[in-house]
């Protein structure tokens, strides 16, 4: 074989080779095979510090079908449906945020997180689609608390954005449940949990990154309140 030919038939291979792995890759797609390699490879842009640590947290949790996606600056500009294909997520339903609530009317004595049945504070996982019911989030911690604490010391609000960047270290569109500066207790409403995809999508700690993960991981990982709230 000549080298001409020798050369051709390298090239024909190579060919081969990238049909095969874009094949394999639409297939994983396909399939929904989510996953976030340990180190990037080349050619890929290198993890942030925030993805790093978020991807930390949750392998640590043994969360393990999770991915982030980078977005336009103008995300928050588009509506639900752009949003939704830009994260190649399955359905509008979910597209999802982390909101910070505040007890404003808790007892003097409960000022922290420290009590998860009975916090100044929760945050609330809710699809973008839904609108919030904050009197079934308080009659949930009322029953919580097995109604030993008089309903009128229970009236949640959305907390200042002053006050949610100092609990979760994020900032407003960046806020997310996972890895925040104060352990504060997590809700998740109801409806999440029973999409037909067991996946949905939320803030990943910075305005630009998204974060996509296995609901059922997410669930037995940090084992939220699931209420009904919206």
């Amino acid at each position: 074989m000549d080298a001409a030919a020798a050369d051709l038939e390298a090239r024909q291979l190579r060919i081969l080779r990238r049909v095969a792995d874009l094949e394999l890759a639409a297939q994983q797609h396909r399939l929904g095979a989510l996953s976030i390699s340990a180190a990037p490879s080349g050619g890929e842009a290198e993890t942030g510090a925030t993805e790093a640590r978020l991807s930390s947290i949750l392998t640590a949790r043994g969360v393990l079908d999770f991915t982030f996606r980078r977005v336009p600056a103008d995300y928050y500009d588009r509506p639900l449906e752009e949003r939704r294909d830009l994260l190649r997520a399955d359905s509008v339903n979910q597209l999802c945020k982390s909101i910070v609530m505040v007890n404003t009317q808790a007892a003097a004595d409960v000022v922290d997180c420290s009590n998860p049945k009975n916090s100044k504070y929760y945050v609330v996982v809710v699809q973008y689609m839904a609108r919030l019911n904050a009197d079934s989030i308080k009659n949930f911690i009322y029953s919580l608390n097995e109604k030993q604490i008089p309903k009128k010391r229970f009236n949640m609000r959305l907390a200042p954005e002053e006050e949610s960047l100092k609990l979760t270290g994020f900032v407003h569109n960046a806020v997310t449940c996972i890895g925040m500066e104060t352990d504060i207790p997590v809700i998740i409403d109801e409806a999440i949990t029973k999409l037909d995809k067991d996946f949905f999508w939320l803030g990943g700690g910075e305005v630009d990154l998204k974060l996509g993960v296995r609901t059922s991981q997410f669930l037995n990982a940090f084992k939220p309140f699931v209420v009904k709230c919206s």
